[in-house]
């Protein structure tokens, strides 16, 4: 953490991630599950500026390109009153999920379970250290779509999952076909 914009807290680092869609529920329960809402201000060139509610927690996040699957990123804490300004400035639906969180040996699975418009879909994500970094799948994984834009959250405020004309088990027999 270093103090940035406003004087507030920020956290900046490189985010590399990978996407999986379900072919089951974990059987263990989840460690945390979070309420999250998020909409995005600016997209542009591969640019993003986003507001999130994690629980009673805002989050104003900026992330670019970096090289191979990295994203930089930069969070800054701020108030709600502040919040609620920047959710009104979205011009897309705002994103609605619940997050659950399965730590699993070095790793934590983040499994997203979405609402609203993209009610039905459901993501799992692993964070990585590096590119390279070699992570065992736990049985519930299913297809790979790292790297598949339409699974990005900001492009799922644009193009919801109510209009890709699919079901959730068909798009995982489809995805694994790829």
């Amino acid at each position: 953490m270093i103090k940035g914009l406003f004087g507030k807290q920020q956290k900046v680092n490189v985010e590399i991630e990978r996407k999986f869609l379900l072919i089951d529920k974990p059987e263990t329960k989840p460690t945390h599950r979070h309420k999250i809402r998020q909409g995005y201000i600016a997209r542009e060139g591969g640019n993003v500026v986003r507001i999130r509610q994690k629980d009673d927690h805002y989050i104003l996040s900026i992330k670019t390109p970096a090289k191979g699957i990295g994203r930089h990123e930069i969070e800054i804490s701020v108030e709600a009153h502040e919040a609620e300004v920047l959710f009104a400035a979205c011009a897309q639906p705002l994103i609605i999920k619940t997050r659950e969180i399965y730590p699993m040996g070095d790793h934590i699975w983040e499994i997203d379970i979405f609402a609203g418009a993209n009610k039905g879909l459901i993501v799992a994500e692993v964070e990585l250290a590096s590119e390279d970094e070699k992570i065992t799948l736990p049985d519930w994984i299913g297809p790979e779509v790292t790297g598949f834009q339409k699974y990005y959250n900001a492009n799922l405020s644009v193009n919801p999952f109510k209009n890709w004309g699919v079901k959730y088990t068909d798009l995982v027999a489809r995805m694994a076909c790829v």
